[in-house]
Parts: C-alpha cells; sequence; structure tokens
C-alpha cells in the first residue's frame, strides 16, 4: 500500500453572503463536474475536504505520498485539462486571497501540533 499524506490549505471567500451560498452550492454532492472529480481522483487524492467557518475555508487532502511530491506534474496535468481550468477560473470568483499572501489562492498550511506526537 502505498504512503499517504496529509497536506491542509486555506483561503477565504468573498464576504457577501449569496457569493458564499452559491459556492457552498457548486460544492454540494453532484456539484462539482464529474471531469473535475475525475482528475482530482486521478491525482492520487483519497479524501478532499472542505471545512467553511464565516468566509474563511480549510480544505484537507489525503493523497498518495509519490502524488503529492509531483507538483510539477500536476500542474501540467491541470493545466491540459480545460475542465479544470474552467472550474478554477470558476472558483477564483468566490475566493479571495489570504492578507499575507496576495497572489495565492488555497494557501498551504504548516502543520504546528500533533497529538500523536505527545508524550
Amino acid at each position: 500500500m502505498n504512503a499517504i499524506v496529509r497536506r491542509c490549505f486555506a483561503v477565504d471567500l468573498v464576504n457577501e453572503p449569496e457569493m458564499i451560498a452559491r459556492y457552498r452550492a457548486w460544492h454540494a454532492p453532484g456539484g462539482p463536474p464529474q471531469a473535475v472529480t475525475d482528475a482530482i481522483r486521478a491525482d492520487g487524492v483519497r479524501d478532499l475536504q472542505i471545512w467553511l467557518v464565516g468566509d474563511r475555508m480549510f480544505m484537507m487532502i489525503e493523497q498518495d505520498a509519490a502524488m503529492a511530491a509531483d507538483a510539477e506534474g500536476k500542474a501540467a496535468r491541470d493545466a491540459a485539462n480545460p475542465d479544470v481550468q474552467a472550474w478554477d477560473a470558476l472558483m477564483r470568483t468566490f475566493q479571495q486571497p489570504l492578507p499575507f499572501a496576495p497572489d495565492t489562492t488555497w494557501v498551504e498550511m504548516e502543520q504546528i501540533y500533533a497529538l500523536s506526537k505527545q508524550p
């Protein structure tokens, strides 16, 4: 069995209730285009969850370690997939960068605590 890594990311939504409601609707079961879901799974993603509080989102990805390490390959696959490109462009209309990362969406977070590493 392949090793699995967990990565976490954060981004903000445009803080307008109607925009947040539309973003939520796009992420309801069956909301994302099947081609996008297929592309995520093809990249070795075993689980992907997005959590929301106010206008701040947190995304957790569990992915095959080898696929997670291939950022260039993923970028190339995404760039060559018009469905993924269209989805990303649409989702960016709802998102706004975090204040400290003005040119980035979905900023990767650093793990600073794990219960499993405590004595």
